[in-house]
């Protein structure tokens, strides 16, 4: 098969397309026929030095949707032909920039049809990260007002609509490029992130109970200050190694609660993923393919994924 490797860490010209031998499943593994793979910041981590990799070379990748292949003997869950949507892989195991990637049954899930494998790829890992972010960490609740940061962005489209879908008025900042299209997925506001007076909009739109922060060192400050009493921040990322509160005081007088999480953490990944298979089925979620990429082209899809603008998704189909 045809896979993405890295033998050394380094810029994005380390990654090489490589004709290697296709993976035999293990008794408790899942071979699976990749048909796309999703693009996130993570997968360039042991690439660049920021986490060690299990081994050399390594073929990058968390996403992947496609077909099984083989089952090994003692998985009673799927069987060849099914088709299935997974993700948490490329950390402690092969990734999924590949024509064919190992899985173990937890990290997979049943594609509904009428889902495109490049949308269940596009979705997995951003799914489950906005899903334990607003459902599990935050207890999102139908009556309450959810800000979510960024909304134009990959893990941001998504919680927009589950949100939504949870029946949560939503508020969401993004770019003026990309703001237009996401009242189509559930925002009920939508505010230019550049704007001066950003804290006085939000409180104007209606203060949060939930908030999803993807720039802890940029926005929270601005959370505590827009914050409803007893408000839920969930903190999914920075962009910088700082993150505080500069004004302590407005964060203790709203009794606010800040929870930090990894998607690599989550218990039970099927059983998020399943949930996220009704979501699809039903309509509730659509997740945004921006671009797809071939094999020859993971370099420029992990640069744009780092360095680009992008509303929703970017997906390597092998």
């Amino acid at each position: 098969m045809r896979a993405v490797r890295f033998h050394e860490t380094g810029g994005s010209d380390v990654l090489r397309v490589e004709d290697v031998a296709t993976p035999t499943p293990g008794p408790d593994e899942v071979l699976v026929r990749v048909e796309a793979a999703g693009v996130n910041p993570v997968d360039t981590y042991s690439r660049r030095g920021k986490r060690e990799p299990p081994a050399f070379p390594m073929t990058p990748g968390a996403d992947l949707a496609g077909v099984v292949e083989a089952v090994g003997a003692n998985v009673t869950e799927f069987s060849e032909g099914d088709r299935v949507f997974g993700t948490g892989l490329g950390r402690t195991q092969q990734g999924t920039y590949a024509e064919y990637a190992v899985a173990r049954p937890g990290q997979l899930a049943g594609l509904p049809d009428g889902v495109s494998y490049a949308e269940g790829a596009a979705v997995a890992l951003v799914g489950v990260t906005a899903w334990r972010a607003l459902v599990d960490h935050a207890g999102l609740d139908p009556a309450e007002t959810c800000l979510v940061h960024g909304g134009s962005g990959g893990v941001g489209h998504v919680a927009v609509q589950i949100a939504d879908a949870a029946g949560a008025t939503v508020v969401t900042t993004a770019n003026e490029e990309y703001g237009h299209s996401l009242p189509e997925l559930g925002a009920d506001v939508v505010l230019d992130y550049a704007r001066a007076d950003l804290a006085d909009a939000v409180v104007e739109a209606g203060r949060p109970d939930v908030i999803l922060d993807h720039r802890l060192d940029e926005y929270l400050d601005l959370d505590a200050a827009v914050a409803a009493q007893g408000a839920r921040v969930v903190g999914i990322g920075n962009t910088a190694p700082e993150a505080g509160f500069a004004d302590v005081t407005a964060a203790r007088r709203a009794e606010l609660t800040v929870s930090l999480m990894s998607m690599f953490n989550t218990p039970d990944l099927s059983a998020v993923l399943a949930r996220l298979a009704r979501l699809l089925s039903a309509g509730q979620l659509a997740p945004e393919v921006s671009r797809t990429y071939d094999l020859d082209e993971a370099d420029a899809a992990q640069h744009a994924v780092l360095h680009d603008s992008v509303f929703g998704k970017l997906v390597i189909t092998p």
